[in-house]
């Protein structure tokens, strides 16, 4: 909407936030970007220990944890922007959190979303169903989705290259990449951004 202010989403899949120098450094992070809103994934934070993630001017966060060190996603929201939430959806085992409502008076509906790299297309098949009555054209799913979007990301995975391999084995092991479900369209808003550039980390 012309005259709307901007707003920012970043993602930062963490790797565990229970360490109070980590948590430090992610804060700091967050106060250098900036963004509007802030998803972070895999932060393996009890739900009990969540009240030690403390980042000045970001006080509403929201949790999707369990009672165990693993999984785990946050949307945090800047200080800043004018949030009222209407509606928030959590996964008890701490791989997704959906939020509704208006920010800065527009609507918003965002969903962060961790998908386990071992069944990833079958994870987000899933849960997106489970959602499904709160998606719609407006919807923002960010997160780490473990999920090639492209040849390039295809590409770019590691490759076992055991010595005596032909060039046609390597090409055929690129082809096990499990494909993308029919039924999901996801893009990737920076890599459209950076024009598929390979030095800009996705």
């Amino acid at each position: 909407m012309p005259g709307s202010p901007q707003v920012t989403v970043k993602t930062l899949n963490v790797n565990g936030m229970n360490s109070p120098i980590k948590r430090r450094r992610i804060a700091e992070w967050i106060r250098i970007q900036n963004p509007t809103m802030c998803c972070l994934q895999e932060t393996h934070m009890r739900w009990v220990d969540t009240h030690k993630v403390r980042v000045k001017g970001w006080s509403k966060t929201f949790w999707a944890s369990t009672d165990r060190k693993k999984a785990g996603v946050a949307i945090m929201i800047s200080d800043k922007a004018k949030a009222k939430i209407d509606l928030i959806k959590r996964d008890r085992e701490g791989k997704y959190i959906l939020l509704k409502g208006t920010l800065d008076n527009e609507e918003i509906s965002l969903i962060n979303l961790y998908a386990p790299n071992n069944i990833a297309p079958k994870f987000l098949m899933e849960k997106l169903g489970e959602l499904k009555e709160e998606i719609d054209s407006k919807t923002i799913l960010v997160g780490d989705l473990n999920q090639p979007l492209s040849n390039l990301d295809k590409s770019n995975q590691k490759i076992n290259k055991k010595e005596g391999k032909s060039r046609g084995d390597r090409d055929e092991a690129k082809d096990l990449t499990p494909p993308q479900p029919k039924a999901l369209v996801l893009g990737d808003i920076q890599r459209a951004d950076s024009q598929e550039d390979k030095n800009v980390i996705h």
